[in-house]
Parts: C-alpha cells; structure tokens; sequence
C-alpha cells in the first residue's frame, strides 16, 4: 500500500480561512492524504474531529507581535519536527510567515495561500510597505503560492512578491453539496420581521473592510424610497454599536437586525431579497457564490478579487467603493426590475456550479499536493 501524503496545515485567522480549510479537507481524499491542523485557539476541535488525524493549539496573535511570535515560531517548528509531514501549507499572512520561518531548513515542501495580501488592506504606506517586505522575504521559503483569483497573482506579480512560476491560481470554491442539502429552519416570522418586508442583507465582519458604515448608510436613502424595507447584518465586529446607534438616530433601527456570529448564515440569506458584499479591499469573497447558490441578486463593490467573480449586470451589480449613491440607485434598479434579478440569478446559478463549487477547489489542490510529492521524489 503506498504511502500517504501528509500534510500539516498551520492557521491563524479563523472565520473565512476556518471554512474553505474545513471544505478542502472534507473533499481530499483519505485514500491518499492524511490532514493534520495546526492553529489558533479560534478553532474548534469539534469541527475537525472527522477530516484531521492531530489538531493542535498554538497562541498566534493577529499582529505583529516579536515575543509571542517568537515563541509561536519556536511550537510550530516542533510540531513539524514531530509530525514529519510531506507538505507544510500555511493559511492566511500572519500563520503564513509563522510556518515558512518554522519550517526554514526541514525537508518538507512549503506552500502558502495567503487567502487576501495583507499589503492590499486599507492602511498607512508604512504598513504596506512592511507587509510587501515580509511577504518578499517569507516568498524564498516556500516553493508554491496559491493565489484564490487572478487580481491576487496580478498584486504579487506588480510588487515582484516572487516569481511567476512559484504564483498558482486556484479559485476558492464553496460546498454546494452541503448547501443543497441544507435545511432552512428560520423564517422572517420566526425573526419578527414584517411579511411584506423587503430585505437587504449582508454576511461578513462588522468592521471596516466590509463597509457596514457604507451599508447602513445607504440604508438610511433606501428606507426612504422602500418603506418596507428591512436590514440584515449577519456577523458582528467592532463597527456594531455605530450601525445600530446610527439606525437608531435616524429611526429605522426597528427595520435592523444584527445577528452577531452565527453557525448558520445561509438560514438568513435564505430570506435575504438583495444580497450585498461592499468590501473596502478582498481576497475572493466566499460569500459571493454563498449569495449565488441560494438564488439572490447582488450587489458588490468593484474592487480585488471581487471582478473574477462578479461579472457587472450579468452575474450581480458592481458598485464603486464607497459610492452609497451608488449603491442606492443599484438596489432601487433591483427593486424595481424584476427581470433584470431574474437574469442576474439565473447566471449567477450557473457560474457557481461552473466555477465555484469546493470539489474544484479540492481536485486542483489534489493535482498540485502529487504533483510536487512527485517532482520531489
């Protein structure tokens, strides 16, 4: 029986990165690989009970932080020395420079999936600056960077991050299976939400990169043109208490709901009648074929990855970053051209099918892990 490919996956940042490492190893074969989590204390052992043979813990903090990075580096490094895996794969910036420095003279291939540039956040030119350095040293310790679309490869291939032949493009991909299979169990009684409501939704971190201040405020024009609108916010973060005070200054927070962290989020698109993502910078935006796969028209900002997904007034509605003007006469146009929703779901159906679905995802991450096993070999 031949040997299985092990690898060790090291994690810091959950939520996203938590949930396409939960799809890709659901959909690898155990035939062939043997998964091994590395993480956060963000991660629940629960969740991985049945795709890992080992999960540990290490204390990985978000920033840049010398002592605890110095002693996570130190932990990974011996979980690696312990696991002897075939294929270190670090997710997202911070586990991504951990690993790589960990596993820096061990023979083992290193490959990154830095799942959003840090550099392509909004913040100072400093930042950015240190965040371009970082990832062009970290890039000579490992041997594949696997870019979730093509504006990611075009950001590193701009600022001469590493090679191209070192960049590979896998588009990140949902578990359409799953969500066939989903049952629904909320409904807008069971929300108290009025039954002639029209709702507005968003799924996604209350905080700034996905513009909530942006959503509510466009909310505001909205409410004054669509009585019966109603507001979602699936998520929660450390912009909730200005949404909600906003809502409530200009009288619609009685049309607002703010579910905080949710293990379900498709039970509240479900009900969503527009479906939004108005992020200031991202990686891909997982929860765009999420909108996609439950029949919802979009409406998105046009900005990284966002474009390899959303095609403008085919598959969704691309807003400029910032516009809430935009985004007013964007949901106004759905509102009132139903049609135009039709199509624009329609599409989006078949596009996630043909290019969104995790078993993709799975079956090139597939290709790549034998692929370089046997080039190594």
């Amino acid at each position: 029986m031949q040997k299985k490919i092990r690898i060790l996956h090291v994690a810091q940042a959950a939520g996203g990165v938590d949930k396409f490492i939960q799809s890709l190893l659901k959909y690898l074969s155990k035939d062939i690989f043997e998964n091994i989590i590395v993480c956060s204390h963000s991660f629940e052992k629960q969740k991985y009970d049945d795709l890992v043979i080992a999960f540990e813990q290490v204390d990985m903090c978000r920033a840049i932080n010398g002592l605890y990075d110095l002693k996570a580096i130190y932990l990974v490094r011996k979980l690696i020395k312990k696991y002897k895996p075939d294929i270190v794969y670090a997710h997202s910036s911070k586990a991504g420079a951990i690993a790589r420095i960990s596993n820096m003279g061990l023979h083992n291939i290193c490959i990154y999936n830095p799942h959003g540039w840090a550099f392509n956040m909004n913040c100072s030119k400093f930042q950015k600056m240190v965040y371009i350095l970082i990832e062009k040293i970290a890039a000579l310790f490992c041997q594949k960077i696997i870019c979730i679309s093509q504006a990611e490869k075009q950001s590193a291939l701009n600022l001469r991050i590493c090679p191209e032949k070192k960049l590979q493009v896998i588009f990140n991909g949902i578990d359409i299976a799953e969500y066939k299979n989903y049952q629904h169990v909320l409904s807008k009684k069971s929300l108290n939400i009025p039954e002639n409501a029209f709702v507005i939704g968003m799924v996604g971190r209350i905080s700034c990169q996905k513009a909530p201040d942006n959503f509510i405020k466009a909310a505001k024009i909205i409410k004054k043109h669509i009585p019966n609108a109603y507001f979602i916010i699936v998520g929660d973060g450390e912009l909730s208490t200005f949404v909600y005070d906003y809502a409530k200054k200009y009288k619609f927070n009685d049309s607002l709901l703010i579910t905080g962290w949710v293990n379900n989020p498709m039970n509240y698109i479900k009900i969503f009648d527009i479906a939004m993502l108005l992020s200031r910078w991202e990686g891909f935006g997982l929860v765009l074929p999420e909108y996609m796969v439950a029949a919802k028209p979009i409406i998105a900002s046009r900005i990284d990855a966002i474009p390899n997904i959303i095609n403008n007034r085919i598959n969704g509605l691309l807003v400029e970053v910032d516009n809430i003007n935009e985004i007013y006469k964007a949901t106004m146009e759905l509102y009132q051209d139903t049609k135009l929703c039709k199509t624009l779901v329609k599409n989006g159906l078949n596009d996630v099918y043909k290019y969104f679905d995790v078993k993709r995802t799975a079956k090139e991450h597939t290709d790549l892990f034998i692929n370089m096993i046997s080039v190594k070999r």
